[in-house]
């Protein structure tokens, strides 16, 4: 019986092991060095740099025209929120006649020189907890007062 029982905490704590342990994903494309030395500021254009280096993972929005090529690499441990380790931007710069202003490389060292987007919208007003919304319904009340008018019923009662 006591073999079992230890059979069965070591499968528990190996699962737990094997369960934190760190994922690695690598995200993003970074062009060949090769191809990107190829590049040569003031003669190629938008459709030469396409034809090397493939489409960018971003475009600049304002301002100047810009490609970005962003990968990154990061580390996620169970349900924590990923750590990025490594990133990498190569940033080619075009000119009004879509040709080749500059080739810039930029990593985690430099910060935020590309924001990206948080996938969060703000919203007005404040946000309650829980305990805030039980404490503000009281018992017997409906949810909409009756004398209130309808906006869509020409400014009369609500039935």
């Amino acid at each position: 019986m006591k073999s079992v029982s230890l059979k069965l905490v070591c499968g528990a704590a190996l699962a737990l092991l094997i369960a934190c342990a760190p994922v690695i994903s690598q995200r993003g494309y970074v062009p060949d060095p090769a191809n990107e030395g190829a590049i040569k500021v003031g003669t190629d254009t938008k459709t030469s740099v396409q034809s090397r280096l493939g489409y960018a993972s971003t475009t600049a929005t304002f301002g100047n025209d810009s490609w970005y090529y962003i990968s990154s690499t990061e580390k996620q441990v169970a349900f924590f929120t990923p750590t990025v380790l490594k990133r990498q931007v190569v940033a080619i710069y075009f000119d009004k006649a879509n040709k080749v202003t500059g080739v810039r490389h930029y990593g985690l060292r430099d910060g935020h020189v590309i924001t990206f987007e948080s996938r969060e919208t703000p919203a007005r007003g404040r946000e309650t907890t829980f305990l805030q919304e039980l404490l503000k319904a009281t018992p017997g009340s409906s949810a909409t007062n009756i004398q209130e008018t309808n906006p869509g019923n020409g400014g009369g009662p609500v039935p």
